[in-house]
């Protein structure tokens, strides 16, 4: 594995927005308000071609003896004990804090080899005047200014010289080992999405409260879960749009959103004993507008009464009715019960929805479903169907190329969109069908 380097120290020194600029893309959420981070991030990168994992901790206030501040020390006490080097984030307008030399204090009785960043230095003369307080703390230095770029390639120059020399390994390009598994846990809050990635690490990966709305930034764990290696990304507990008027709220659902869409397959996480809400059933039909892969896990299964398990299995059945292709696992994270099936069950969906079909199958499919059951008449005519091809996967696109798309009825789509589903064993990937004048060009269909 590439070396970690943690980033540490207290709150609102900027330690997230140097994740982002070391990491060259906006992985974690940044914002004015102090504490935003919470759970520990994850990324790869690449500093001076040398391959690391870079770590975002949430802002640490030393001696916390409760709550949600005691949680962020625990989490960033593993980030240290994990990381071959600690990059100790101060903040050089705000000059040396108590804070800053108890946090440096903690490093240095774990023995950590440490660089601090001295961050917010926007310009040589900021630099030169308010970094050598810093030395004070023990360890190297260098300064920069994360929001702007300066003196990133210093830092990078001074991390890479720091770290143990890089195995002699030869790198194993992604040809040639399989890509892991990403699995996004979207719902509501306080649902059970980081229960049941913790259930599924065996330890506290990400912190539980009861406290609505504990995770805010997205956080990836890589995990190995039955012998395959599978990154989970928990998110944000996602209200209804009406009810969000914080703007730091506003960034935390919206990469949320964005996560379930770039994942392999999302698990819609759902609080069984509180019943199907109406924003559940919004997020069931994003996923399914979206032709996201995805998954429902009814959680906290064990804690819904005998008498009230039927009206809940049928009311999900309704708010899955346009979209009858998705799994539904009973699971819950508090009893384990469930959980070794989500894995498997999205391995599987993943590797169906990437799943090409020959023409010649495709096309006999067809046939048998056309066969079964004829176009209705519209306009006095029914549509001809000359062949069908697929145009893309993930999801799976077929090109149906008729003599007139628009008599093809939204009924009879679902019709064949079912058939095909049946015959072509397609059974719980999104499909997409699209209709073309006889005359289109397949390639087309991929725009």
């Amino acid at each position: 594995m590439p070396p970690k380097i943690a980033l540490i120290g207290r709150p609102n020194v900027g330690k997230s927005t140097l994740f982002n600029r070391l990491c060259r893309r906006r992985k974690a959420i940044t914002h004015d308000r102090a504490g935003v981070t919470r759970d520990r991030k994850e990324s790869l990168a690449r500093l001076d071609g040398r391959e690391v994992v870079l770590i975002d901790t949430g802002g640490i206030l030393p001696g916390a003896i409760g709550g949600i501040e005691a949680e962020i020390v625990a989490q960033a006490n593993f980030a240290i004990g994990e990381a071959a080097l600690c990059l100790l984030v101060v903040d050089a307008r705000e000059g040396l804090n108590p804070l800053d030399a108890e946090v440096a204090g903690m490093l240095r009785s774990k023995g950590k080899l440490t660089l601090v960043a001295v961050n917010k230095a926007d310009g040589a003369e900021l630099q030169d005047r308010l970094a050598p307080d810093f030395y004070a703390l023990g360890f190297p230095l260098a300064a920069v200014s994360a929001a702007h770029g300066l003196g990133i390639d210093d830092l990078t120059d001074r991390i890479v010289e720091m770290l143990p020399p890089a195995s002699e390994t030869p790198e194993i390009s992604e040809d040639d080992t399989p890509r892991d598994l990403r699995l996004a846990l979207i719902g509501r809050p306080n649902a059970g999405k980081s229960s049941i990635l913790n259930a599924l690490a065996g330890q506290s990966r990400v912190i539980v409260s009861a406290e609505a709305g504990t995770t805010r930034d997205s956080v990836d764990a890589a995990l190995t879960v039955g012998g395959k290696r599978v990154v989970f990304v928990d998110t944000a507990g996602v209200r209804r749009k009406s009810r969000i008027e914080d703007s730091l709220e506003k960034l935390t659902v919206g990469q949320a959103l964005t996560s379930a869409k770039k994942a392999d397959v999302t698990c819609l996480v759902l609080d069984a004993p509180a019943g199907l809400a109406s924003q559940d059933k919004k997020l069931i039909d994003f996923l399914d507008r979206e032709k996201v892969p995805f998954l429902v896990l009814a959680n906290k299964i064990d804690l819904v009464a005998k008498k009230d398990m039927a009206d809940f299995k049928k009311d999900l059945s309704q708010a899955l009715s346009l979209c009858q292709h998705a799994p539904v696992l009973f699971v819950s994270a508090l009893a384990a019960t469930g959980l070794s099936a989500i894995v498997t069950k999205a391995g599987a969906l993943r590797a169906e929805a990437h799943r090409r079909i020959g023409t010649g199958e495709l096309n006999r499919a067809a046939r048998e479903a056309l066969e079964k059951h004829q176009a209705p008449i519209v306009k006095g005519r029914r549509a001809k169907f000359y062949y069908l091809t697929q145009a893309d996967v993930n999801p799976p696109t077929f090109v149906f190329f008729v003599n007139d798309p628009e008599r093809v009825t939204p009924t009879y789509a679902r019709y064949l969109e079912n058939k095909l589903r049946s015959i072509l064993n397609l059974r719980h990937a999104p499909l997409k069908l699209l209709f073309r004048g006889s005359h289109a060009d397949p390639e087309a269909a991929k725009k």
